[in-house]
């Protein structure tokens, strides 16, 4: 089980490799997904899902952009088993939906793939591809997948070069108020 200052080591070791393909950092990224939630008024849950969304690429080494070798790294499951337990259902449900949101987003949307980067692109086909419409229709009637697709679609404005953003400790506070109660002691580290 993660802690909030497992996760704020996490991003300040490893929290500086470049996000796959993109112009940013997986701490720009994550940042940058979490301001745009905010910036909507999202609840502290689906901040905290925004922010943590990618963690799992950052708890293994697959290398840079492993999709141009055929990878799908998985990372949307890789956090939950470290992360369960500490944040209620909703910000594990919008972290472990975000990539099948994408799937559902080129069903439903003509013009959701071609805005979407090459990498992710790469990544999709890679992920199952898109949805075909009795998948998209499944997809969208489970729980917490409206806030995934809120999610995805700030994943896929946060790929900005140099855009200011607040401090990752600024996010990490919202996430400490959905730590779960009985989690609240380890997760804080105290």
């Amino acid at each position: 089980m993660l802690t909030i200052d497992d996760i704020a080591r996490l991003f300040a070791e490893r929290g500086h490799e470049q996000y796959s393909g993109e112009p940013v950092t997986q701490l720009e990224h994550a940042l940058q997904t979490a301001l745009q939630a905010e910036a909507e008024g999202a609840d502290d849950a689906l901040v905290t899902a925004s922010l943590l969304h990618d963690l799992g690429h950052l708890l293994h080494d697959l290398g840079d952009t492993p999709s141009l070798r055929g990878v799908d790294d998985v990372h949307q499951y890789r956090a939950l088993p470290f992360l369960r337990g500490v944040f209620e259902d909703r910000v594990l449900d919008g972290i472990k939906l975000h990539v099948d949101a994408k799937r559902y987003l080129c069903a439903i949307d003509s013009g959701y793939y071609a805005a979407l980067s090459d990498d992710s692109k790469r990544s999709l086909a890679l992920q199952g591809g898109v949805f075909a419409d009795g998948q998209a229709a499944v997809f969208i009637a489970q729980a917490g997948a409206a806030d995934a697709v809120r999610l995805r679609r700030w994943d896929d404005m946060a790929k900005v070069a140099g855009l200011a953003t607040p401090s990752l400790e600024h996010f990490l506070m919202r996430a400490s108020r959905v730590v779960q109660a009985d989690a609240a002691p380890r997760a804080t580290g105290g």
